[in-house]
This record gives structure tokens, sequence and C-alpha cells, in this order.
């Protein structure tokens, strides 16, 4: 079977170049992707890769930055603040995270393909897209409803029938679909919840933000061995919005 010209030029050309990033969103369902292509390229590079002291390296996190359409993920007000590197205010009293962290966070996950991954925290579903690019199994729980079902509905528009959005307290995790190989938390709370950590897959990682909401928060990298011991590593200081419901008692 002869290779599509596609794969020859993205060979070519290299994975996280501009080119093969738009030759890819040129060939995706949805017209958002072909959008605003240099903005995106431009974010990636001067607030991503060259990040001062903790620049994100992994080329298929790159490439997923580069290909989302994060001006789909903002409110329309906002749409034209949408590739700075800076969170934004998306309602409800919530926001989306600046894009380093979502690619930070995303490479700290370490993804394979074949991983299965909880998100608590869907917000907009920007950073479920992202992890949409990078594996096949993705599931997303966001407690305020209004943002999920609209996340949803966006989610399904652009293609990634690989997200599967659910309405809910993050806080209990997603019982039913456990055990997951990653975990991915978007909202901070005092101290990670011990049902992430019993669904957590032995050998399996969790990237979470943990603090109080107006005291010091840090970005924390939670690993379980093969014996399901926990280990954990602080890695910066960051302000997330903090985890409501059954978190909050």
């Amino acid at each position: 079977m002869r290779p599509s010209p596609y794969l020859i030029v993205l060979l070519f050309v290299g994975l996280t170049s501009s080119l093969s990033q738009e030759i890819l969103a040129q060939n995706r369902n949805h017209p958002g992707f072909s959008e605003r292509i240099a903005e995106r390229d431009l974010m990636v590079k001067d607030g991503i890769e060259n990040y001062p002291h903790q620049a994100v390296e992994d080329p298929k996190v790159l490439l997923a930055m580069r290909l989302v359409p994060r001006h789909l993920f903002v409110p329309k007000e906002y749409q034209d603040l949408a590739y700075r590197n800076s969170p934004l205010l998306i309602g409800h009293n919530q926001t989306i995270s600046q894009p380093f962290i979502v690619a930070h966070m995303s490479e700290l996950l370490e993804l394979k393909p074949e991983h299965r991954v909880l998100e608590i925290g869907t917000g907009s579903g920007y950073q479920a897209a992202v992890l949409g690019e990078l594996c096949k199994h993705v599931y997303s729980i966001e407690i305020v409803a209004p943002l999920g079902k609209k996340a949803a509905k966006l989610l399904e528009e652009l293609g990634y029938d690989q997200v599967q959005v659910r309405i809910g307290d993050g806080y209990e995790g997603w019982p039913e679909a456990a055990p997951f190989d990653r975990i991915i938390v978007t909202c901070a709370p005092e101290s990670i919840p011990q049902a992430l950590l019993d669904q957590l897959t032995p050998g399996g990682r969790m990237v979470i933000p943990v603090g109080k909401q107006f005291g010091t928060q840090y970005m924390v990298e939670v690993t379980k061995d093969k014996k399901g011991r926990i280990s954990r590593k602080e890695h910066y200081p960051v302000r997330f919005v903090p985890m409501t419901g059954k978190s909050e008692e």
C-alpha cells in the first residue's frame, strides 16, 4: 500500500512545523482547525516552547497545541485574545487556563495513544480537546451544567468522538469507567481526593493543582507504582479556581 502524499510531506517537513500543522488542519471536518494557524504557531513558539525556565518539549504536545483552535473554546468577546498566553474568563466564575499550563500539564501526563484519561473540570472543553489529540479515550467531568453541556456540544462538532463529557461532581471521579491510566485535574482541591487516587491504575500518573483558594497552590505530579504506593512531586506555584462540590465539605 502506497503512503498518502500528506504522510510523505509530514515525514519530510517534521511533525511540529507550521506547514505540517496546516496540512493536518485542512483535513479536519470543521473549518475552525484551518483558522488562525499562524497565531497558534506563534503562541506555541513564544509561550510554550520558549517559556522561561520550564519549556515544553514533547513534540506530540506541541503539535496538539498548534492544532486545537483555542478561539472556539472562549466566549466571542474574548476571541481576539485567544492566542495570548494567558487565562480567560469563560463564564460561571470559571476560566480557561493559559496555553502553557495546558501544554505542560499534558506533557507531565506522559500520554500514550492507548491511555484512558480522566479529566476533572471540563470547563470550555479546551484541555479535553488537547487530550483528545494525544490519546483515544478521554472521560471528562464538569460540575457546572451549562459549561459541561456547551463543551460537549462543541467537542462533538469538532469531531472529538473519543471524548466523553459527564455533568457531575469530579471529587468522586468516574467509578464506572475506572481505572484510569492518567488523571488530570483543572481545579484545585485543598488535598488530593482519595477517590481519584483509588481510580488511578498501578503505574499510573495524575497531574493536579493542590492548595487553598486564597493560599499557595502547587502543581503536583502524582505517581502510583506497581504495588500501589503513591509518590508526589511539587512543581511550581499556580492559581486555579477551587474544586467545588463535595470538596468544599
